[in-house]
């Protein structure tokens, strides 16, 4: 991968983690047209996801000072900072299931597929009109039980092509949450997912099992210069694009972004 192709896979990582058109979708669409066999191996792929989640902290700073300054606090009861932390918990435990026990699978199954990708960017658009159409009255706190379903949305959203973050907030705002809250909560629960899913990676590229190296093969050799680039590029379009993204929610604007992927799902069919 030269430094080119790691700018681009790094501006498109950035802009559709946050933006609700897939980020694994989009990526499988930039690998197919770039004409690039992989899009970088394990080592470029923790890069530019922990580059996200840096441009998640530094937009949402104050969101994750507040919590920390009063999860460590106990005045005899759980004060709002330590029910938020439980909510994101909560939030995690679909992920948590699904990464431990079926993500092998399903990567195994669909991985590669331009056909799924589109037809669950269509699946997205879907939703995105939805939450267009249909507007509950909004509940000033994020429920625990909500918390919950918006994870189950959240683990569903590891088939390529499904937005996480689109399908997080639709659930969300189906269910009557308050739009700007709802669109900090849907950025900070993937937080610990994707540290622990870069963790778990880092260790496969550090010391790779026989088993592992059977499947997937050596790790590809990335130079450090495409490395740094492909970081700087998802960071800084993600500090764009969680900000854009923010403010699209509470605007009530997603349903540009339905017709987006009912566009890119259908062009993504069209390639196969």
């Amino acid at each position: 991968m030269d430094w080119i192709e790691a700018l681009i896979l790094g501006i498109v990582q950035g802009l559709t983690e946050y933006l609700p058109v897939s980020s694994s979708g989009h990526l499988q669409i930039g690998q197919h047209l770039l004409g690039v066999e992989e899009v970088g191996g394990l080592t470029f792929d923790i890069v530019v996801h922990v580059a996200t989640v840096c441009s998640t902290l530094v937009i949402l700073w104050k969101e994750v000072t507040w919590i920390f300054r009063g999860l460590f606090r106990w005045d005899g009861q759980l004060n709002d900072s330590q029910k938020y932390a439980l909510r994101i918990l909560i939030s995690m435990i679909p992920i948590g299931i699904v990464g431990l026990f079926f993500k092998d699978y399903i990567d195994a199954i669909f991985e590669g597929s331009l056909t799924i990708v589109g037809i669950c960017l269509l699946v997205t658009a879907f939703l995105l009109t939805l939450t267009h159409f249909y507007k509950p009255q909004e509940k000033e706190h994020i429920s625990m039980l909500h918390a919950f379903i918006i994870g189950i949305a959240q683990a569903i959203a590891v088939l390529p092509g499904l937005s996480r973050s689109g399908s997080t907030i639709a659930t969300g705002l189906l269910l009557g949450n308050d739009r700007k809250k709802l669109a900090q909560f849907s950025f900070l629960m993937v937080i610990p997912p994707i540290l622990g899913e870069a963790f778990i990676d880092f260790k496969h590229i550090v010391a790779p099992s026989a088993e592992y190296i059977a499947e997937h093969g050596e790790a590809a050799q990335i130079p450090l210069f495409s490395l740094v680039v492909g970081f700087i590029a998802a960071f800084i379009s993600g500090c764009f694009a969680c900000e854009m993204m923010i403010s699209f929610v509470k605007q009530c604007k997603l349903i540009y972004f339905a017709i987006y992927c009912a566009i890119v799902g259908t062009l993504a069919i069209c390639l196969t």
